[in-house]
C-alpha cells in the first residue's frame, strides 16, 4: 500500500466499486476504502432487492452467476386490479453482485481496503487532496469520489450533499419460500417481478414481490414518511408492522415461510440533487441521490453514474491534470442528460402518484391495460404529452394538492 493515487473512491458498493472498475481497465491508480472488514462483506450493506433488467447486465459485463432468477415480466397491482407488461429482467444476488465488482475491480488493478471507515475530506486551499479514515490514517488523489450512500462523511462536509429528510425512504425485505404466486384472483407472478400500489400495505410508497425460482421470493414494503405517508399510515406501525400485516393478510402468503437469515433493510433519498461535484471531487450513487423516483429501481442508475464519474475523471486526468470545479461539472453535465434525464419531471410523476387514493390506482391499473407499449414507454420516460391520456377532470384536485404542497 502506497498514499498516493489518482483516484481515492469511498464505498464498495454498485457505484464505487463500478467507477473503481472503469477506472482501473482504463489503467488508473484507484484504491477504495470500505467500512466493512472483508471477511464479512457486504453483511451491513445488502440493502437492495437486486431487480435489474437486460440493459444493466449488458452495459456492464454482469455474469448470470450472479441473478438469483431471470423473470419474463413486471407486473403492477392496485386493490383491486392488475396491469402486466412483457420485460425480461433479473432478481440479482445483490451480495454477490457486489462481490463480483470487487473481485474484478481487484482483477483489473483496484486496490482495496476493507475496515477503513471514512471519517472527513483533506482539503488544502480550497481543493480537496484527499481522505481521512478510521483514527489517523490518510490517503490521496488527484480525485476523490465518494460513493458510501446516504451517509454521505465527504459530500456533507463540502457541502455537496443536500440530502432532505422530508425525501428519505424507508424499507425492508425478507426472502419467503411456499408463496402461491399464481392465486386465483391475482395477477400470475411466475418469473416476474411485481410492484403493489396500495395505501393499506405500503403508506405513499409500495410493496413488491420478485420471484426468485420455484416458490420463493423477495417480498418487501417501502415508503417515504413525508405527508402522504402519515395522511394513511395506522397510528404506531411500523415498516415491519406493515409487512407483517400484508403477510397476514394476503392468501398468497398463507403457506409462506420467512427464510433465516436474509433479512434486507434499507434507506434512500427520493429528491433531485443540486449539486454533485467540487474541486477535485465527485458524489455518486446513492450520495447524490440516483435512484429511480418513479419505480425505486436504483443499481442501474448507480452503475451509471459511476461510469459518467469514470468517464470525467479520464477526462480530468488526461494530458495535463486539470480538477477545477469547471472541469468537475463535466460528470454533472453528464448525470442529468445520460444518468437520469428528466428526473424532475419524474420526481413530480411520483409525487402525483402517491397523493391518489386507492381507487385512483385500480383506475389506472384498468387505464394501462388499454395503452400499447409505445405510449407507457413514453409516459414512463416522462413525456407529458402521454401522461396527460392517463388524468381526467377530477386530478385537478390531485394537481392543485402538489402544487400547494411544492
Amino acid at each position: 500500500m502506497h498514499d498516493r493515487y489518482d483516484v481515492v473512491i469511498a464505498g464498495a458498493g454498485p457505484a464505487g466499486a463500478q467507477c473503481a472498475r472503469d477506472l482501473a481497465k482504463r489503467g488508473y491508480d484507484v484504491v477504495v476504502l470500505e467500512t466493512e472488514a472483508e471477511e464479512e462483506f457486504p453483511a451491513q450493506s445488502n440493502k437492495s432487492t437486486g431487480g435489474t433488467f437486460a440493459s444493466m447486465m449488458t452495459s456492464f459485463g454482469i455474469p448470470d452467476d450472479v441473478v438469483m432468477h431471470a423473470t419474463d415480466s413486471v407486473v403492477l397491482e392496485s386493490p383491486n386490479e392488475y396491469f402486466i407488461q412483457d420485460q425480461p429482467g433479473f432478481v440479482l444476488d445483490f451480495a454477490e453482485f457486489k462481490k463480483f465488482l470487487v473481485e474484478d475491480g481487484r482483477e483489473k488493478g483496484t486496490e482495496y481496503r476493507f475496515d477503513a471507515r471514512v471519517r472527513d475530506p483533506i482539503v488544502e486551499d480550497e481543493d480537496v487532496v484527499g481522505v481521512r479514515y478510521n483514527n489517523d490514517e490518510e490517503v490521496y488523489g488527484e480525485i476523490v469520489i465518494d460513493a458510501t450512500g446516504p451517509a454521505a462523511p465527504l459530500a456533507k462536509d463540502l457541502g455537496v450533499a443536500n440530502l432532505e429528510r422530508q425525501n428519505h425512504a424507508i424499507g425492508i425485505e425478507y426472502l419467503f419460500e411456499g408463496i402461491d404466486l399464481n392465486h386465483p384472483g391475482y395477477a400470475d407472478l411466475t418469473d416476474a417481478m411485481m410492484l403493489r400500489l396500495d395505501h393499506e400495505y405500503a403508506p405513499g410508497g409500495y410493496s413488491w414481490i420478485f420471484h426468485t425460482g420455484e416458490d420463493t421470493a423477495k417480498v418487501g414494503v417501502c415508503y417515504i414518511q413525508n405527508e402522504r405517508y402519515r395522511e394513511h399510515a395506522t397510528q404506531n406501525r411500523t415498516v415491519d408492522g406493515y409487512l407483517e400485516y400484508w403477510l397476514d393478510t394476503d392468501p398468497r402468503f398463507e403457506n409462506a415461510r420467512r427464510i433465516a437469515d436474509n433479512q434486507v433493510r434499507g434507506s434512500a433519498h427520493v429528491q433531485h440533487p443540486e449539486s454533485m461535484s467540487t474541486d477535485s471531487f465527485m458524489a455518486i450513487g446513492d450520495t447524490v441521490p440516483s435512484v429511480d423516483p418513479v419505480w425505486g429501481e436504483g443499481i442501474y442508475k448507480c452503475m451509471k453514474a459511476a461510469r459518467a464519474a469514470a468517464v470525467t475523471a479520464d477526462r480530468c486526468l488526461t494530458g495535463k491534470v486539470e480538477t477545477s470545479v469547471e472541469e468537475m461539472a463535466v460528470y454533472d453535465d453528464l448525470w442529468n442528460e445520460q444518468v437520469a434525464p428528466r428526473q424532475d419531471r419524474r420526481l413530480m410523476m411520483t409525487r402525483l402518484l402517491y397523493l391518489a387514493p386507492n381507487e385512483r390506482y385500480d383506475r389506472l391499473m384498468r387505464d394501462l391495460n388499454k395503452l400499447n407499449r409505445d405510449t407507457l414507454s413514453e409516459i414512463n420516460n416522462g413525456n407529458k404529452r402521454e401522461l396527460v391520456k392517463l388524468l381526467y377532470p377530477s386530478d385537478l384536485f390531485y394537481l392543485w394538492k402538489y402544487w400547494r404542497e411544492t
